[in-house]
């Protein structure tokens, strides 16, 4: 799991864990980062972890968000990035599949000469001989089920009737700086996230909040003023 170390002035404050899908940061109460300081808006920046992926934007915030020293509006988050935010730092740290092999190598049982039975004293009971350990292959996970291909037929708008096949891990839709979520394709469906707009996409009339939301055959969504029909490729 990907996490920030907040720090300032160098000195290490917090570890956060990224284990939100949408995690707020800003000067209010209700951020789930929530940073006191005048510099910092009261919204001030966003992070959106999507899969193994997260995205970084910011609020509209007054003093702006940096990254590397540059500012940005909106930027996908690489491993030990460092998000400034007037004195504060966020360093984006995410777990290489390496790192994540040498912790399950880590985590195997070893057995030391010291923890093994040792033989029975001498004219006692004699000692079973020791018997080889075998070490039993690791269960393997079940395949996941084949999930069909997703696809959008837009229903209203200079676009209607057209359809968008979702090929691709992750699929970005709406209008930037009005309304954007996206759609992403895991292994045992799709599922649409709020990205960015103070207003949030709705499937079948229901707005939806900052979760991810499950995606069903012929579902409605409306987003940016269209609306879309999501059903899945037989």
């Amino acid at each position: 799991m990907a996490k920030l170390i907040l720090s300032m002035d160098g000195m290490q404050l917090k570890e956060i864990p990224l284990a939100k899908e949408r995690i707020t940061i800003g000067r209010k109460p209700h951020n789930d980062i929530q940073i006191d300081n005048l510099a910092i808006s009261g919204e001030h920046a966003v992070i959106v972890t999507i899969l193994n992926d997260a995205f970084l934007e910011d609020l509209d915030s007054t003093n702006g968000t940096q990254v590397n020293g540059q500012p940005i509006k909106k930027h996908f988050l690489q491993n030990g990035d460092v998000v400034e935010l007037g004195k504060y730092r966020l360093k984006y740290l995410k777990e290489t599949p390496q790192q994540a092999a040498q912790a399950d190598f880590e985590k195997t049982m070893i057995i030391r000469p010291e923890m093994m039975p040792k033989p029975a004293e001498q004219g006692g009971e004699k000692a079973m001989p020791a018997q080889p350990l075998e070490m039993a292959p690791p269960p393997q996970p079940p395949s996941p089920p084949v999930l069909p291909r997703g696809a959008l037929q837009v229903l209203t708008g200079t676009n209607a009737g057209k359809e968008l096949e979702l090929t691709k891990t992750l699929t970005s839709l709406g209008k930037p700086g009005v309304q954007v979520a996206v759609i992403t394709r895991r292994p045992h469906g799709y599922f649409i996230t709020h990205v960015e707009g103070a207003v949030f996409p709705s499937v079948n009339g229901k707005q939806l909040d900052a979760q991810a939301h499950p995606l069903q055959d012929h579902d409605i969504i409306e987003l940016a003023g269209t609306k879309m029909e999501f059903f899945l490729k037989s």
